[in-house]
């Protein structure tokens, strides 16, 4: 079940990525979307990635003031003073090299901040210091439905190309788990329960759904992709926490209901075979009863998978359903899926691949 749907012209996180990437080198486009949804780290990691000459600099622009943009600097000249202004390093103008300007937050920066930098949105310079001409600038911000304070006048919007970002399907972000070291359980814990992405703006009543941030409820912990990873790397050192103070940091980080939730993963994947097992006995290893184990079995598969036990992997998921296959099979088909080419390579997986054509299309 999908529960978030394009709306109007929201584009997904990989289009913005996209369209940054295509046109950033002209036109700044301002990324607005949902808290926690990746449009900061996200963006800088894969932008970083696909220009490896660029240089990324991180501008937060709710830590700015003025005065942290131009520096005053006296210099002399044929007997004369002037004054002439250094500008902040995280702009990167100082560089000989392009850069790839985040303007993180730039709804939330104050209002000297923000008119400083609609030159360097528009012509990318910073006062009399221009950007490397193949620079990229673009800009993040929240919603304004959120209540979280961005706001832009009509003359900063004039210079940008805003962009609303729809909330990641549960789907893209499993995906995106798979390839991130997202512990199993809680990428079975999304599984099961996609609402714990839906947008707000889907929710009428926040009664209705009481995993997610609501403008209108008040809930000092909730479900984002950002909080889900944070609840991944609890989950990883859960064996050093009493369950006591496991719980406690769960609800502290992904709420009350969730953390509920999740903590029965938890118990299931307690229970499920050992890599070992599947590795050294794959005809006798243990296949889980639940449909939700068999999920977070195969889920484990994916993001720990190598080279040496594919061939035992796949003697050990014929045996599972032809859902879980299906699931495995999609999960390689995955655009981003770090480990593709160790499994497509594997002889019998293609042979797998042939015979149950039907499943892996």
């Amino acid at each position: 079940m999908e529960i978030n749907t394009r709306v109007n012209n929201d584009v997904s996180l990989a289009e913005a990525i996209e369209l940054i990437a295509t046109i950033g080198a002209d036109i700044t486009v301002m990324l607005e979307g949902h808290m926690g949804n990746g449009k900061t780290s996200a963006t800088e990691k894969e932008l970083a990635e696909r220009f490896p000459d660029h240089v990324m600099c991180h501008f937060d622009c709710t830590t700015k003031d003025i005065g942290d943009l131009l520096i005053p600097k006296i210099l002399e000249a044929g007997g004369s003073n002037y004054v002439t202004f250094a500008t902040n390093e995280e702009l990167g103008a100082h560089l000989d090299k392009p850069v790839i300007v985040n303007l993180d937050e730039f709804g939330k920066s104050q209002a000297g901040v923000k008119k400083a930098l609609t030159r360097l949105i528009l012509e990318r310079k910073i006062g009399n210091h221009a950007l490397h001409p193949d620079s990229i600038v673009y800009a993040t911000t929240n919603l304004s439905e959120e209540g979280v304070g961005d706001f832009l006048e009509g003359h900063q919007l004039d210079r940008i190309c805003k962009v609303r970002i729809r909330k990641s399907t549960h789907v893209e972000w499993i995906d995106w788990g798979i390839s991130n070291n997202i512990n199993p359980a809680v990428l079975g814990f999304v599984r099961e329960f996609p609402q714990v992405l839906q947008s707000f703006e889907e929710v009428a009543d926040p009664a209705d759904n009481a995993y997610i941030y609501h403008p209108q409820a008040e809930r000092e912990a909730f479900v984002t992709p950002r909080s889900l990873e944070m609840a991944s790397k609890v989950l990883n050192t859960k064996d050093s926490l009493s369950k006591a103070t496991l719980r406690a940091a769960l609800v502290g980080t992904i709420g009350e209901m969730a953390a509920r939730d999740m903590i029965a993963f938890i118990e299931m994947a307690d229970q499920l075979p050992s890599l070992d097992a599947i590795k050294n006995s794959p005809e006798t290893a243990t296949v889980p009863t639940s449909t939700a184990a068999v999920c977070m079995v195969v889920y484990r598969a994916l993001a720990v998978m190598e080279r040496s036990w594919v061939d035992a992997w796949v003697t050990y998921m014929n045996r599972l359903n032809p859902e879980a296959q299906a699931l495995f099979a999609n999960g390689v088909k995955a655009p981003n899926y770090h480990l593709r080419d160790i499994i497509t390579t594997n002889k019998k997986f293609t042979d797998w691949c042939l015979e149950n054509h039907y499943l892996y299309s």
